[in-house]
């Protein structure tokens, strides 16, 4: 008789000990970590895709919040990353020709000079770079560089955003941001 009571006191023991820590282990395991803030800038992918070629354009997409953009919040005239954060990055998977001059297949980083009347579209060898800020000491691994003319837009963007339009020779590489847009057309080398 005295083996069943101490073997029901020792269960009602541990039934308690347990029960006084499970506030303490449940609150633990339900600790929630926050998640990150979103980013005001997230990195995107746009990308092209047909039995000829695979185009990429990896870049931070910049809101437009209410602000002027071209001419103010992106000074004209100045060297752009072509997004926000982390310079963007093309990548293409076959020789093209852009108003005539050849780029090779391959990975540059996107630069544009922005103005009201042409945009300076650069493609640079040198890779990882942080915006544009270093964009003088690496200038001299452009490979190509061409100017095309800005476009008012039909529609109005407010996140900066690329998008690829085939074409019967290729395709067009549009940069789009509130009303401007700005088209970069790539014809396919045979």
């Amino acid at each position: 008789m005295q083996t069943m009571n101490f073997a029901k006191i020792a269960q009602n023991f541990f039934i308690g000990i347990f029960l006084l820590f499970l506030p303490i282990s449940k609150s633990i395991c339900q600790r929630v970590i926050p998640p990150p803030k979103p980013k005001s800038s997230p990195l995107t992918l746009s990308f092209y895709k047909s039995e000829k070629i695979y185009v990429k354009v990896v870049y931070g997409q910049p809101h437009k919040k209410g602000r002027v953009i071209f001419g103010n919040l992106i000074p004209y005239d100045e060297v752009w990353r072509t997004g926000a954060n982390e310079a963007t990055e093309i990548t293409l998977t076959r020789d093209v020709k852009i108003k005539d001059k050849l780029l090779k297949a391959g990975t540059y980083t996107l630069f544009s000079i922005p103005n009201e009347t042409e945009w300076t579209i650069i493609f640079n060898a040198e890779l990882g770079q942080w915006g544009a800020y270093k964009y003088e000491e690496y200038k001299d691994k452009n490979v190509l560089v061409v100017k095309v003319p800005p476009q008012v837009s039909e529609d109005e963007y407010e996140a900066f955003t690329i998008l690829f339009d085939e074409t019967p020779k290729g395709l067009n590489m549009s940069l789009n941001w509130d009303r401007t847009k700005v088209v970069v057309p790539f014809v396919f080398v045979d």
